[in-house]
């Protein structure tokens, strides 16, 4: 072994040898938090492309905007770690990476312009290298076949070759990647799973939370620590799926936004959820959230402005009087406590599971929830089993918002339809009973 090896050993650890030097087309990777697959792959990428002259890299997640703080910052990171950072060139505007001795570039996009993917080219050697991170995001299997058509394309001359690299929690065994990867073997496909327990960089306190993790929480630890698959018995809500919601014009009568916000600081973090119901067709579509620690009643209304949100009726918990009177002098002004009492819990959730939900690939964090928000093995003092209080932050918010669900009546909006054969803002205003 060389000096250099010994050096890139220390560097990136034990655990992915065959991963880092797998050449064949599709590299799947799942696992657990904490298992450093995607700073391992960070790693592999920088090595691969200053070793490998003419490689270029396309990063790719489902939102573009949510490259910034995770795979470019990963990227970055990596440069670091191999002392590298001094040859490479990153911009933001555009988000790229430019390795300065011979103009290779790692370029960024997303699934949220399919065109801009599509079209995407290099000026220097071949574009041969994809990765896809979270891909458990893309929830159809046709956006990855059309990327995985239009790059890498061409002919890559040895000793370079093509491959995409994909890597994921794998939150529910559901999902199209696992049928295609993991349950249909295929000799230009490699898969690997992998989780904390090999991650030597990870102290003693990392390792507790884990352990915590285990006991109170054993259906997110098999997921989010050893990195195995989520199954679907056993959930609160089971009738949902991951999707974009493409609401015709006709059927807009049907929808209404609501709005749900959970408190939280240093333990938990503050959850908002926006979502839009449909009371006839029994639909909710899930399309926007944010989820944090640490932070303060004016970071959460800054949050609620930026997302265009502030004029919105917001169901907050009612547990907090005091930082819902904080929020509406901070022009949150439509802020009212949830509705709360005996069995409204056990209530809330069964008026929401008869109606089928879909999640915007985008709400990443409620995703991760649904897929392991389950009810407790104990029962309360009636004999009801009640669902686990862990990781339910935004299961939360959506309960509270909901409550107002049931005051919106579209068929009203539909009856004027039927009768004028065109809708009015005071029709459906005229939906609402409040």
């Amino acid at each position: 072994m060389t000096t250099s090896e010994i050096k890139m050993s220390k560097i990136v650890g034990e655990g992915y040898d065959e991963f880092w030097n797998c050449k064949k087309r599709y590299r799947v990777l799942k696992g657990g938090k904490g298992s450093k697959k995607s700073a391992t792959t960070a790693l592999n990428f920088i090595f691969r492309l200053m070793k490998e002259k003419e490689s270029n890299l396309l990063v790719v997640r489902q939102i573009m905007n949510t490259h910034r703080d995770s795979t470019f910052a990963q990227l970055k990171w990596a440069q670091e770690r191999l002392g590298v950072s001094h040859l490479w060139n990153n911009t933001v505007s555009p988000l790229e990476m430019t390795y300065k001795p011979t103009g290779q570039k790692i370029l960024f996009r997303g699934f949220d312009d399919v065109l801009k993917i599509a079209s995407t080219t290099v000026s220097k050697g071949y574009l041969n290298y994809v990765w896809i991170e979270e891909a458990f995001e893309i929830s159809a299997e046709a956006d990855f076949d059309k990327l995985d058509l239009s790059v890498p394309r061409g002919k890559i001359p040895p000793p370079l070759y093509k491959q995409t690299t994909v890597t994921f929690n794998p939150w529910s065994e559901g999902h199209w990647l696992k049928k295609r990867f993991f349950d249909n073997a295929s000799s230009d496909v490699a898969t690997f799973s992998t989780n904390y327990l090999i991650n030597e960089f990870l102290d003693k306190t990392d390792r507790l939370v884990f352990q915590r993790m285990k006991e109170v929480n054993p259906r997110k630890y098999e997921v989010a620590g050893l990195g195995n698959w989520g199954i679907s018995e056993g959930l609160v809500f089971e009738n949902w799926q991951i999707g974009k919601k493409n609401i015709k014009t006709e059927e807009e009568y049907k929808w209404k936004s609501f709005f749900g916000l959970d408190y939280g600081y240093t333990n938990d973090p503050t959850a908002f959820i926006a979502f839009k119901a449909n009371p006839i067709d029994r639909e909710i579509y899930i399309f926007r959230e944010f989820y944090k620690k640490r932070m303060l009643n004016c970071d959460i209304a800054e949050e609620i402005k930026k997302l265009g949100f502030s004029k919105e009726k917001i169901r907050a918990d009612s547990a907090e009087p005091k930082s819902n009177d904080d929020l509406r002098r901070m022009g949150i002004s439509r802020i009212m406590p949830s509705v709360k009492g005996r069995d409204s819990i056990l209530n809330g959730i069964a008026k929401i599971s008869e109606y089928k939900i879909t999640v915007d690939p985008a709400c990443v964090n409620m995703i991760r929830e649904l897929s392991t928000y389950i009810y407790d093995e104990r029962s309360n003092e009636r004999g009801q089993r009640m669902p686990k209080d862990s990781d339910n932050h935004l299961c939360d918010a959506l309960r509270y918002a909901f409550e107002d669900v049931k005051f919106f009546h579209p068929q009203r909006a539909s009856n004027r339809l039927q009768n004028d054969g065109e809708i009015t803002t005071t029709d459906l205003n005229g939906g609402w009973d409040i």
